[in-house]
């Protein structure tokens, strides 16, 4: 039998999800603490915004393999979707097209999704807005699709510059959208809320005038790379 040379055609309808308590904690942390406390790592690249104002979501990852211009595994990966998940979807090659709209949200949205996060474009952004439906896209735009050409449901994929497997937690908020790998996010919770209660301290004391120099250190630091006060 021969060997398969790549991922189209695939869908994988058994996934293993991360764990639904970790899912929660997450969710109540912000994408910028996830990431610094993760080590810096997981930030999909910056031209992924929300299409609407406010728009937030986290869920474990539906993962969808698109061909450019064309949406059919969308309808595919519909069919796949539990309840938390958030669809995360890519194309096999740069691609701003109109993948998604109002008709595929209230799909998705029926069978429980959390929001969609896509390295492509959607559109019918003010019905996704009134709906709510939280979708993060590289573009709106207008312009439809086909439903000619196989993609996959449910392999892992790269998505805004992140490798992202089935199951994997997904997090997006106004700064961005990043992910969580599901063996770790049980650490990635522990390591965010700890995160949360330094800097909730740091807070109280900033909001006492205590200054940034002081508080992190930095003076010893600064007067040995040379920085000089002058009156």
């Amino acid at each position: 039998m021969a060997t398969r040379m790549n991922d189209i055609g695939i869908v994988k309808r058994t996934i293993i999800r991360a764990e639904k308590t970790a899912v929660e904690r997450l969710s109540r942390v912000g994408v910028a603490t996830i990431h610094e406390a993760m080590g810096r790592v997981g930030l999909m690249k910056t031209y992924m915004r929300p299409v609407y104002p406010g728009a937030a979501l986290c869920g474990t990852a539906v993962t969808v393999l698109l061909q450019p211009g064309d949406n059919w595994m969308m309808h595919v990966a519909a069919e796949h979707i539990q309840a938390g998940d958030v669809v995360v979807a890519a194309c096999t090659s740069d691609s701003e097209d109109g993948y998604f709209g109002e008709l595929l949200a209230t799909s998705f949205r029926a069978r429980g999704a959390k929001g969609l996060v896509i390295d492509g474009g959607v559109r019918d952004v003010n019905d996704l807005a009134t709906m709510p439906f939280p979708v993060f896209s590289r573009a709106i735009s207008a312009k439809g699709t086909v439903k000619t050409t196989l993609g996959s449901v449910n392999v892992p994929i790269v998505c805004a510059g992140v490798s992202i497997a089935p199951g994997d937690v997904v997090i997006g908020d106004t700064d961005g959208v990043v992910v969580v790998p599901a063996a770790i996010a049980s650490q990635v919770a522990d390591a965010s809320e700890a995160r949360e209660s330094r800097e909730k301290e740091k807070r109280a004391q900033l909001a006492a005038g205590v200054l940034g120099l002081d508080l992190y250190k930095m003076r010893e630091a600064l007067a040995a790379a040379g920085l000089t006060y002058i009156d």
